[in-house]
């Protein structure tokens, strides 16, 4: 029985809740993209936030609160795979106990390791690299991250704009962050666009842009080195590379 969920966290953790309490599941996946087949049954399963809590407790408890970062942070990759890598993991990990993430390179632990550490390593450098501009009052940046990070980087930008007002807005997945009176939140399935930006900013950009071209050495240019810490797909939200 393969069991659909609406696309959150908490409803696949309830398909995990379901998968023990009720039929095993042979697979877990996203309502949206479900391709229905004749061979294969299907349920739906409807979210069910007390249950999504017993299981993300019993992960913490029986496993580690480590396991449980990791299999939040796989979820949020781009991997296709990633509801049932999950359920793979969880299937031997419940089994293992806390001795699980001692087995790195097992088959079942992984690719859920794999997709973890994607997903850190992409927070990591746009901790680094994401732009903000002035807009209408509202600090405003745009990026397109490979994975669904923009719930991760939510605390540390409260913290450090934290008497601003500032909007992430992940153009890829048209939803973005928004932050005020000291308080955020995720506004999903909005379109931004055509942003005005201040006379001010596009001056700032135009020095930044300046002083980003004379501050280059042209003979010790190392292009190979530049795409490794900003990848070519980062740069088109970047003033100095526009």
């Amino acid at each position: 029985m393969d069991y659909l969920y609406d696309g959150t966290f908490e409803g696949f953790l309830t398909c995990i809740y379901y998968h023990y309490k009720a039929e095993k599941a042979s697979g877990i996946y996203d309502a949206s993209y479900y391709q229905q087949s004749m061979l294969k049954a299907c349920k739906v399963i409807e979210t069910d936030i007390e249950k999504a809590r017993i299981v993300s407790d019993a992960i913490i408890r029986k496993i580690s609160r480590e396991a449980y970062v990791d299999i939040y942070y796989c979820y949020l990759s781009n991997n296709e795979q990633r509801e049932n890598i999950i359920l793979e993991f969880l299937i031997f990990a419940f089994r293992y106990g806390r001795k699980t993430m001692n087995f790195y390179t097992h088959e079942k632990v992984l690719p859920l390791n794999e997709a973890s550490l994607k997903v850190s390593r992409e927070v990591h450098k746009f901790l680094g690299i994401l732009r903000f501009s002035e807009a209408g009052g509202v600090l405003f940046s745009k990026f397109s991250p490979d994975n669904d990070i923009l719930i991760l980087l939510a605390d540390h930008f409260a913290d450090r704009y934290k008497f601003e007002r500032f909007i992430i807005y992940d153009e890829k997945r048209k939803k973005a962050l928004v932050y005020t009176d000291e308080l955020w939140e995720i506004k999903e399935n909005i379109n931004i666009e055509n942003i005005e930006y201040s006379e001010n900013e596009k001056l700032i950009q135009d020095l930044w842009k300046q002083y980003f071209t004379d501050l280059a050495i042209k003979e010790r240019t190392n292009l190979n080195l530049q795409f490794q810490f900003v990848p070519a797909r980062y740069r088109k939200n970047m003033a100095e590379f526009k």
